[in-house]
C-alpha cells in the first residue's frame, strides 16, 4: 500500500486505548517535575565506578546509519532491559528538570549584574566620620563630650562659592516664603539630595550671611535660647528617632565601648517641639532649618506645616555650574569640550551611576577641568571617575555596627543588610531582597553580640522609602519564572557598578563579615526558588574569583556535599561562576578533577553539574571530553551519573556552539559504549521536552531569546535549520532503540501537543518530521502517535494541525 494510501486513514484511527494524560500542554515533563523528587534518593548505589559498561554490548551500534531498527537494539540490549527503563523513567526528575533551573532571564539578570569589575579596594574617602541610618545619627569616631551644646559659624567665603555654584532647585522661592514666615523650616529628602546645600542658600540669603551649624549630638527639644545666634541662620541635622540607652543598652564593656556614653534618649521630633524651636528664633529675630533625611519622621513632617521636600537638583545643571566656576579664565570651548567629555561612553561606564548627586556632580566637575588643563590623562581620569562608586560603597559600610551591643546597632546593620541584599537581587523582586536583607540582618547581629536576640521591626522603614537608603529605585518588572513571567515590584541600584562595589567593599574591606555573609549565601542556596537560589549561587561564585582559597572552603564545599540536589546545583553553579576569570580556572580544573574520581556520588554530581557552563573547561568540546570520562566509568544504568551528565550536555547544547555537541553525540554513538549512548539518547529526550529557558547557561545566547520558552529542539531548528538533518538522525536512533524509544516518543508528543498551539513552532516541526519519516517503519510510529493524540478523550489535538503533521510525516516517504 502506498503512502498516499496510507493518509487516507486520516485521523479517524481507532483510539488507542490510552489516552495520554501525562502529556502537558507545555509537552515536557521537565514542566511537570514533582517537588518531592528534589529530595529524594536517586536510588541503587553506583556501584564499582571502575567498571565500565561492556564493550561487547554494541546495541547502540547496530544500524548506525538512519534505519534504526528496533529489533537490532532490542537484541543487542535485552539482558539490561530492566534496569535501563528505570534510567530513561528518571530523565525529567529532580532540580535538573525544567521547572527547578528557573527561567534564563534571571540568570541572564544576574549575570549582568557582575559584568562590571569588583569595588575598588584602595579609595578612600574623606570626611569627619559622621553618617545616618533612617533618621539616626552616628558618628564613626565616638559621640566624646555630649553635654555640651555646640555651635559653628559657616566660613563666609564657604558660602561665597556655594552662591556661584548652587542651582536653585524647584520650589525655592515657597520655601523661603515658608521659612520667612515660621521662622523654621524641616528639609526632607534622601542622602546626598543637596539638602545641606539648599538649607545653607536660604539661610544665607534670608540673613545676610550670618549662618551657623547647630550640634547634631542634641535634639532640637534641648536647644535653648543662648544656643541661637541673634539674627543668624541655623543649620540642624536631626538625630535618630528613638536612639538612646534607656531601656535598651546594657552597662557592660564590649566591642563598642564608649560608644554608648549614657546620654539620654533623643525625643521623638514633634510639631511641639517645632513650635518651640520657632519661638526661640523668633524672640532672637533668627532662622533654623532641620534636615530630616527619607523615612518615618519625613513622613510625619510632610503632613505638618514645617515639613517640606526638597528634590535634588538636575545633576547636569550642576555639573555645569561647577565647571563654569572652575574653568573661568579658560578658552570659550572649554566648557563645551569639558561637558562633551563627561558624555563619552567609557567616562559614563567608569562611572557607573545613572545620575550623580550634588557632591559628585563637583568632584566630576574637578576632574574634567583638571583634564582640559593638562593635569591628568584618560587613563587617570578613568581610574578617578572609576572611585565614586566605591567611594559610596566605603561610606555605608564604615562603621556601620556602631556602637557595637544591640540592639543600639540594628539600625545601622539593616540599612548594611539590605545594600547587600540588593546587591545579590539588583533588579529581581523587592520582596526577594528584602526578605533576604532581614536573614543577613539577623546573621549580622548574633554575629555582633551573641548574647542578644535580635526581633525585626513590624513597621519600620517604608518600602516607598528603604531603597533610598541604597541609591535604588522600585520599578515595575518581570520575574521569569521559566514556564511563565509573572509581574513584580523590582528593586535595583541606581546604577550598574553599585553592586560589585558594594560586595566587593564588604569583601575585601572587612574579613569578620565575612562568616555571616557566607552562612547567609548558603541558606539561599538551599532556597528551592530558582530566582533565589541562582542569584545566591552566582554571587557566591564571584566571591570565589576574589578570594578562592577563603571562598571555596566557605561557600562551595559546603554546598556541593550536601543531599539537596539544588544545593550540589548552586554549587556547580558558582564553580562555573568563579571560574570566568582565568586565573581561578586553572583551581576550579583541578577540583573537578579530583571529584570526579571521588567515592562520593555528591561530589561527582557536582562536576558532572558544573562542566554544563563550559567555563570549568574553557571550552565546549572540554566540556564535553570531562563528561565522557566520567560516563565512561560508570554503569549503563547508573541514573546518578546519566541524569546530571545528559542535562548538562543538553545545557551546552543551548550554549550558542551546537556544532561540537552534535558532533560529539554521533562520536559516542559509533564508540558502541552503552553508557555513552543512554547519556546520548537521555540529552535527545530532554532537547525534546525541556524549555529553552530552563538551560540557562553562565553565558548569553541571544539568539536563543525568542524561543526561551519553546523546547530546545524547536528552538535550534528555528535558530539553526543546517542542523535539522542530524537532529533528526539522532532523534529518529532514540525513538528506534527499544529502551529509550517509549520515553522518546512520549517527550515527542509532548512537543506536538505544543508546536500545535503555536503557529510558528508548528512549521518548525512540520518541516522537521520528513527527516523522522523516512522509513515505513518511522511513519508508522509516528501516525500511531498523532492518532493517539488526535483521540486523547481529555485533551485532544487540534484536527487542523494534525493533519498538517500528519501530511508532513507522508512527505517522508518522497525523501
Amino acid at each position: 500500500m502506498s503512502d498516499q494510501d496510507e493518509a487516507g486513514a486520516g485521523t479517524d484511527a481507532p483510539d488507542s486505548g490510552h489516552a495520554r494524560d501525562e502529556r502537558s500542554d507545555g509537552g515536557g515533563r521537565g514542566d511537570r517535575a514533582d517537588a518531592h523528587d528534589r529530595g529524594g534518593d536517586r536510588g541503587a548505589d553506583r556501584g564499582d565506578r571502575g567498571g565500565r559498561g561492556s564493550r561487547g554490548d554494541r546495541g547502540d551500534r547496530a544500524d548506525r546509519g538512519d534505519r534504526g531498527d528496533r529489533d537490532g537494539e532490542r537484541g543487542d540490549g535485552a539482558g539490561e532491559q530492566p534496569r535501563e527503563a528505570n534510567v530513561f523513567a528518571s530523565a525529567d526528575r529532580g532540580p535538573l528538570a525544567g521547572g527547578d533551573t528557573g527561567g534564563a532571564a534571571t540568570a541572564r539578570r544576574a549575570l549582568r549584574t557582575w559584568a562590571s569589575t569588583a569595588g575598588d579596594r584602595h579609595t578612600s574617602v574623606q570626611g569627619d566620620g559622621a553618617f545616618f541610618e533612617g533618621n539616626q545619627f552616628f558618628s564613626v569616631y565616638g559621640f566624646g563630650d555630649s553635654a555640651r551644646f555646640v555651635r559653628g559659624p559657616v566660613p563666609p567665603e564657604t558660602l561665597a562659592r556655594l552662591a556661584q555654584v548652587y542651582c536653585e532647585i524647584a520650589g525655592y522661592q515657597r520655601m523661603k516664603e515658608r521659612l520667612r514666615e515660621n521662622r523654621v523650616l524641616v528639609l526632607c529628602g534622601e542622602p546626598g539630595s543637596g539638602r545641606k546645600a539648599t538649607a545653607l542658600a536660604l539661610l544665607d540669603e534670608v540673613t545676610g550671611g550670618k549662618v551657623f551649624r547647630l550640634d547634631p549630638r542634641h535634639g532640637v527639644d534641648e536647644i535653648t535660647g543662648e544656643a541661637l545666634q541673634e539674627g543668624g541662620g541655623h543649620l540642624m541635622e536631626l538625630l535618630t528617632e528613638d536612639f538612646g540607652t534607656e531601656g535598651g543598652s546594657r552597662a557592660r564593656s564590649g566591642p563598642g565601648d564608649g560608644a554608648g556614653s549614657g546620654r539620654r534618649p533623643a525625643a521623638r521630633l514633634s510639631e511641639l517641639h517645632l513650635d518651640r524651636f520657632g519661638e526661640l528664633l523668633h524672640s532672637r529675630d533668627a532662622y533654623g532649618i532641620v534636615l530630616v533625611e527619607s523615612g518615618e519622621a519625613a513622613d510625619r513632617l510632610l503632613r505638618g506645616r514645617y515639613g517640606t521636600y526638597c528634590a535634588p537638583p538636575p545633576a547636569d545643571e550642576v555639573l555645569r555650574r561647577h565647571l563654569r566656576e572652575r574653568l573661568r579664565g579658560e578658552p570659550a570651548e572649554a566648557l563645551g569640550a569639558a561637558r562633551a567629555l563627561a558624555a563619552r561612553p567609557d567616562v559614563v561606564r567608569a562611572l557607573g551611576l545613572e545620575e550623580l548627586r550634588p557632591r559628585e556632580a563637583a568632584r566630576l566637575a574637578d576632574l574634567l577641568a583638571r583634564h582640559w588643563r593638562g593635569e591628568t590623562t584618560d587613563g587617570q581620569l578613568l581610574a578617578e571617575c572609576a572611585g565614586f562608586v566605591a567611594a559610596q560603597a566605603r561610606e555605608w559600610f564604615a562603621g556601620a555596627d556602631r556602637p557595637g551591643v544591640l540592639p543600639e546597632a540594628l539600625p545601622a546593620l539593616n540599612a548594611g543588610a539590605f545594600r547587600i541584599a540588593v546587591a545579590v537581587f539588583d533588579g529581581s523582586a523587592y520582596s526577594l531582597a528584602a526578605e533576604a536583607a532581614e536573614l543577613l540582618a539577623w546573621e549580622l547581629a548574633v554575629t555582633l553580640d551573641p548574647e542578644q536576640a535580635p526581633g525585626r521591626r513590624l513597621f519600620g522603614a517604608h518600602a516607598e522609602h528603604r531603597p533610598m537608603r541604597a541609591r535604588a529605585v522600585l520599578e515595575d518588572g518581570e520575574l521569569d519564572l521559566g514556564p511563565a513571567k509573572v509581574p513584580v515590584r523590582a528593586v535595583r541600584f541606581r546604577g550598574g557598578a553599585l553592586a560589585a562595589a558594594v560586595l566587593g567593599e564588604v569583601w575585601h574591606g572587612y574579613h569578620n563579615v565575612r562568616g555571616p555573609v557566607a552562612r547567609w549565601l548558603r541558606a539561599l542556596c538551599d532556597d528551592p526558588r530558582a530566582e533565589v537560589w541562582v542569584r545566591a549561587s552566582v554571587a557566591a561564585g564571584v566571591l570565589c574569583s576574589w578570594d578562592w582559597i577563603h571562598g571555596f572552603r566557605e561557600l562551595i564545599v559546603p554546598l556541593a556535599v550536601t543531599d539537596a540536589p539544588v544545593t550540589r546545583l548552586a554549587a556547580a553553579t558558582a564553580l562555573a561562576e568563579s571560574a570566568r576569570d582565568p586565573r581561578i580556572r586553572p583551581a576550579v580544573a583541578s577540583v573537578l578533577k579530583d571529584w570526579a574520581v571521588s567515592d562520593d556520588s555528591t561530589l561527582v554530581g557536582t562536576v558532572l553539574l558544573a562542566h554544563g557552563f563550559v567555563l570549568a573547561a574553557g571550552n565546549v568540546p572540554g566540556s564535553l571530553d570531562a563528561l565522557a570520562r566520567v560516563v565512561r566509568a560508570c554503569e549503563p544504568t547508573d541514573g546518578d551519573v546519566l541524569v546530571p551528565a545528559s542535562f548538562s550536555v543538553t545545557r551546552l547544547l543551548a550554549s550558542g556552539e551546537p556544532e561540537p555537541v552534535l558532533l560529539r553525540l554521533r562520536q559516542w554513538l559509533e564508540d558502541g559504549r552503552l553508557n555513552l549512548a543512554n547519556l546520548v539518547h537521555l540529552a535527545v529526550i530532554r532537547a525534546l521536552d525541556t524549555r529553552t529557558t530552563h538551560l540557562w547557561g553562565l553565558r548569553e545566547v541571544p539568539e536563543l531569546e525568542e524561543h526561551a520558552a519553546r523546547p530546545l529542539l524547536v528552538a535550534l531548528l528555528a535558530t539553526r535549520p543546517a542542523l535539522a538533518p542530524e537532529l533528526a538522525r539522532l532523534l529518529r536512533h532514540t525513538l528506534a532503540t527499544a529502551r529509550s524509544g517509549e520515553a522518546a516518543l512520549e517527550a515527542l508528543g509532548g512537543l506536538l501537543r505544543r508546536a500545535a498551539k503555536d503557529p510558528e513552532a508548528l512549521g518548525h516541526v512540520c518541516a522537521f518530521l520528513p527527516r523522522l519519516a523516512v522509513e515505513r517503519r518511522d511513519r508508522d510510529r509516528l501516525r500511531g502517535l498523532l492518532n493517539e493524540l488526535v483521540r486523547d478523550r481529555d485533551r485532544p489535538l487540534d484536527r487542523s494541525a494534525a493533519r498538517r503533521m500528519w501530511d508532513a510525516v507522508t512527505e517522508g516517504a518522497n525523501r
